[in-house]
Formats: C-alpha cells, structure tokens, sequence
C-alpha cells in the first residue's frame, strides 16, 4: 500500500504556475482523500522557466525520489517535451544507479524518456496517469477509469488487467477556475479494435509516446536530441524487446497522417522493428485517436508496417 507520493517535474513546468493553482490544490486534495501524503520534490514547482533551464535541477529531484525512503511512489507532474535533457546528470556518474531501488513510478507522453532510463536500471514502471493531467481532472471526481487503475496501483503496487474504458471524453478547451466541478463532453466507446492477428496475447508492456521515441533518432525537434540518447544508450537493446507487447500512443498535438507514417517507418528502419525482432513480440497495443478520420488512416499505416497482433 502506497503512503507518501512523490511529485516530480521532469518535463514541463507547468504546475508550479499561479494559472493552475486551482487545478494543483485540487489534486492535492484528492491525493489526501485516498489516504496519500503527497510531497512536491524541491524544484518541481519552481515555473516553466526553471524547469526549462535546468534540467539538472529535474535530475536532482528524481535522485531525491529514490533516495527518499519515505517516498514509496514517484508521480510525474505532465509530460512535455525535453526530459531526454536530464540523461547526463543521471547517467554520466551514475548518478542515479547510485541509488536506484524498486518504487512505484508513473507517467506518460514524453515520461516515455524517463521510463526507458529507469527500464536501463532494471526498474519495472507504470505507464499511466499524471498528476496534473489525471489526479487534478476538474470534474467532481477523477475519471472513473483513471481512478479505478490508480486505485488499484496504490492499493496493489500492480495493475492486474487492462480493459477498455466505457467511454471516451473530449478534450477541454477551458482550465480556468470557471470550469471547477463541470463534466467533460463523454462519448461511447467501441472498446478494442482489433487491427489483425490474434485477439488475446500477453507480456510486459514496453513503448510509450511515439513522437517522444521519434526523438531518439530524430532531430529535428531538439537538435541534441539524438547525440544525448545514442551517448547514454537511451532506447533498449533488441533483446529486451523479445516476448514484449509493444505499447504506442500519439501525443495530444495528434500529428498528421503523413508524420505518423514516416516515425512509424523510420522507427522500423533504424531499429529493425518488426524486422529482425518480430518472431519475438507478443504483439502490439495502440492508444487510438479520438478523431475518426484519422484513426482510420493511423490503422492503414499501421496494417502497412506491422506483422504483429494488433489491438
């Protein structure tokens, strides 16, 4: 049973800005409700600016975590953009292997960087809520799914199945205070689709944000971006892949059918995916978009490239 939370800006900024407060107090609120003792790390609320400027300042806070026996879970704040910046204060000493220990850490989007140094270290993470994005949901109460999956990670240290959600929501297009207690805009959901191959397949889940994973052999976006992660051997050997399900997601800026076409092919030319690695997978699972049309285009593309089971 998880008692104290940590709280970590690796990426952006963002929660230590006055325009989110009400969003911050009221995560905190819930936090406490579930019976948690959350604890922000020293520089997690400093700003966007400081966060952006000092990447070392992120790495500290992520050794605190590990460090700090009192924390049992480390909460990423938001995803972002340049996480991949902290990989020389965590790597170059050893810095984080120094004092790395098996704790319970959570993230999405671009925490998929994070997530793969941890994976480096032998630490088994969680890709799911953040706390400003799932945790600070300005409805009533969390969404019922993401608060039925944290539930059971705090109270279980596990997450034991995935199904698919009732429903799906709309984005938001207002954070102020104003929108304090209102619903989201809800939708049916259709469940899993299942693309091609086999419906059911198992494994530990490896992957996360494709534009965030693009980056490591890409840089357009960042121009050390590819020099860093190839240095700190950021993306997993082949072999690490073998009997995993591979887990994919697009982020919020949806990029278009063309872009996600070319990452999906440079991931496959770069790294053999789905070449030399594919008798070993177990197959594929991808966070599909809200927009129909191009859901229906992500699907071709994937069809295109893939072998594997697909859902």
């Amino acid at each position: 049973m998880v008692s104290t939370i940590g709280i970590v800006s690796l990426s952006s900024g963002i929660i230590g800005e006055d325009f989110v407060k009400h969003e911050v107090d009221l995560g905190i609120q819930r936090l406490k409700d579930l019976g948690l003792n959350p604890i922000f790390l020293p520089h997690s609320l400093k700003g966007l600016d400081f966060i952006k400027e000092h990447p070392e300042a992120r790495a500290e806070d992520l050794i605190q975590a590990f460090s700090d026996d009192s924390i049992d879970m480390i909460l990423c704040a938001i995803g972002g953009d340049d996480t991949y910046r902290l990989l020389p204060y965590l790597f170059e000493n050893d810095q984080l292997q120094k004092v790395i220990k098996p704790k319970i850490f959570l993230g999405f989007s671009d925490t998929t960087m994070n997530h793969l140094m941890l994976h480096k270290l032998g630490i088994k993470t969680f890709y799911g809520q953040s706390f400003l994005a799932d945790i600070c949901e300005l409805d009533k109460e969390m969404l019922p799914y993401s608060r039925h999956y944290f539930k059971e990670l705090i109270e279980t240290g596990r997450i034991s199945e995935i199904r698919p959600s009732d429903v799906w929501y709309e984005e938001r297009t207002d954070f102020s205070p104003k929108a304090l207690g209102t619903p989201r805009v809800s939708h049916a959901n259709t469940g899993f689709d299942l693309l091609q191959g086999n419906a059911k397949f198992e494994g530990e889940i490896l992957g996360g944000c494709l534009e965030s994973l693009y980056d490591i052999f890409d840089n357009s976006l960042h121009a050390d971006s590819t020099d860093l992660c190839q240095k700190y051997k950021l993306f997993p050997d082949l072999s690490d892949w073998e009997g995993k399900i591979l887990l994919l997601e697009t982020s919020e800026e949806k990029p278009g059918p063309d872009d996600f076409k070319k990452m999906l092919q440079n991931f496959k030319r770069k790294l053999g995916y789905l070449r030399s690695s594919v008798d070993s997978w177990s197959g594929n699972l991808w966070m599909k978009p809200s927009m129909t049309t191009i859901k229906r285009l992500y699907w071709i593309s994937l069809i295109a490239i893939s072998q594997l089971s697909i859902i």
